[in-house]
């Protein structure tokens, strides 16, 4: 098991090249599962992204998540304009030209690529942390159509359908409780057992005589 490194950008070799202030991020974490770099600008009117499109030659066609980290930055998106504060995420498919420059001093801007698709499926964790406002709303119904989303990725994943058994038990669907909870119940993850035993949720399917022991 590798450890976690950690890096400041001021540590991060910065590199003029293509009319652009580039840090080579990846190369210098050693980061294998995205392409993450980062553009700095120290006065209004410096390029900050480069123009392209990631579909020329050196390109790796990616889709490109830009995050403006400080500053204020302007960004050229095919034939629109785009005023980016500090805290915007500009999301950029690939073959749609980009470029930006800075519009204040000291700007920098954070870029995370990958080829479309490759981050995909998404973790498990995800449906039921998207589902928790519904779920505290108790609004049961919705909570189980988002989490559900998940079983198409991963239809047999303990924790996800140990989610879906309290939310359709909640939900008065004890029928299909029983279904999720039996799955989580035979998968690899021991924890949700001991989950189960205190889990308030799952209060109105305890006294089925079909509960899985």
């Amino acid at each position: 098991m590798g450890k976690a490194k950690v890096l400041r950008f001021d540590d991060v070799e910065r590199i003029a090249v293509a009319g652009v202030n580039w840090l080579p991020v990846r190369r210098a974490l050693g980061a294998t599962g995205f392409g993450v770099a980062a553009f700095t600008a120290t006065e209004p009117g410096e390029h900050l992204i480069e123009p392209h499109d990631e579909t020329a030659g050196g390109a790796g066609g990616h889709e490109e998540l830009y995050v403006v980290l400080s500053g204020r930055a302007r960004f050229a998106l095919g034939d629109e304009e785009l005023d980016a504060e500090a805290g915007t995420l500009v999301l950029v498919p690939v073959g749609v030209h980009r470029s930006a420059t800075a519009d204040e001093p000291n700007t920098v801007i954070f870029a995370v690529g990958g080829v479309p698709g490759a981050a995909l499926p998404p973790s498990p964790f995800e449906y039921w942390f998207l589902a928790q406002p519904a779920y505290e709303a108790g609004d049961y119904e919705r909570a189980i159509e988002i989490a559900s989303e998940g079983l198409a990725h991963h239809p047999e994943h303990p924790s996800l359908r140990y989610q879906l058994a309290c939310y359709c038990s909640l939900a008065g669907r004890a029928d299909e409780a029983l279904e999720h909870l039996t799955v989580a119940f035979s998968g690899s993850d021991p924890r949700v057992r001991e989950w189960a035993a205190g889990d308030s949720d799952l209060d109105p399917i305890r006294s089925r005589p079909d509960y899985p022991n």
